[in-house]
């Protein structure tokens, strides 16, 4: 397993991160006990950093992950949770208010059964509540020792900055992280988000790097989804998002390009993320042990130049106005053979 700091702080993460969106779900999930099997595993093959939510499961994960953290030295690990999903009925049980950030990680900290959060996540902005206020309150929970550090989740490029901006004047000295969907089929961070996060100092975490398991190669040749699959229950958000001509067609390139290096095309699919640049670690997500596997392998794997080009430039991200603009604009502004870098 390789390291890496996360952001601009000093926090050494694993590559891999384990992600426990699966624990305690009932329909495409995996219980307590195997819930257990998976963090072993993972912590025994060098992995420190584990991410959930109190979303996920409806808070289940997170006490679910809250028993495993016992049989394991809890200061060795790196324990990243978020807030923003509405918990409750009540309008306040929700966003990034001062009342509801404060609750919501002091659930949280019951639910793990741990004295302190090492990375507390915005899970998406607020349009209603000033970011001043959300990173003051972020502020009071370090200062009290409950957080260690504040990432977000799911901004806009602006608002990461914006973020930033608020959190030093709050005395958080940076956010230094960023959680958000990357993987071959869907790099839409690549035209604003991911150059915010290099700008501001925040390394980039990867959420769903398999999309959603499309790029498993689980679903290789089918017409569509398995019945009780999570693309058959979930279909409205992931079938527009992951599944067309085109993914189809690059999931059995790199099926091949598996085959040719004696890998799994799960290994293939999260070599290729940690290749690019800005990104720290991906999120590995899993509901049985020989699923886990291949993506431990990942942190290991160096993808040949060639493959790394051909992927790269297979589904490419549309990157639209400005850039294309300034594509050409910017060359005939600056032309390379006129300038000097030092």
């Amino acid at each position: 397993m390789k390291y890496q700091q996360l952001g601009r702080s000093g926090l050494l993460v694993s590559r891999t991160c384990l992600g426990t969106m699966t624990f305690g779900n009932d329909a495409w999930g995996c219980d307590a006990a195997e819930s257990k099997k998976l963090t072993d595993a993972f912590v025994a093959g060098g992995g420190n950093f584990i991410d959930t939510a109190d979303l996920y499961a409806n808070t289940v994960s997170e006490s679910i992950l809250g028993d495993v953290l016992q049989d394991h030295d809890r200061d060795a690990l790196v324990v990243a949770t978020k807030c923003w999903f509405p918990q409750a009925e009540e309008p306040n049980a929700r966003g990034l208010s001062r009342r509801h950030i404060i609750s919501a990680c002091e659930a949280s900290l019951r639910r793990l059964k741990t004295d302190y959060i090492d990375l507390y996540q915005f899970h998406g902005p607020d349009p209603y509540t000033p970011i001043d206020e959300s990173l003051a309150a972020m502020s009071d929970l370090i200062s009290s020792g409950k957080v260690r550090y504040a990432g977000l989740s799911n901004f806009h490029g602006w608002q990461v900055v914006q973020a930033n901006e608020a959190a030093k004047r709050a005395g958080i000295t940076t956010l230094i992280s960023g959680q958000y969907l990357f993987n071959l089929l869907r790099r839409d961070i690549e035209r604003d988000i991911l150059p915010a996060c290099r700008s501001e100092g925040l390394g980039v975490i990867c959420w769903s790097p398999l999309a959603s398991g499309f790029l498993s190669g689980k679903y290789r040749g089918l017409d569509k989804p398995p019945e009780g699959s999570r693309f058959d229950q979930m279909g409205k958000v992931l079938l527009p998002r992951f599944w067309n001509i085109k993914t189809v067609a690059l999931v059995e390139r790199m099926a091949a390009m598996a085959d040719e290096l004696g890998e799994s095309i799960v290994a293939v699919a999260l070599a290729w993320c940690m290749a690019q640049p800005g990104i720290t670690s991906v999120i590995a997500g899993a509901s049985k042990l020989s699923h886990l596997e291949p993506q431990l392998r990942a942190t290991d794997i160096t993808l040949p130049e060639a493959m790394l080009t051909e992927l790269n430039a297979t589904l490419p991200c549309d990157m639209g106005y400005p850039h294309d603009w300034y594509q050409v604009a910017g060359a005939m502004t600056f032309p390379a053979d006129h300038i000097r870098v030092p």
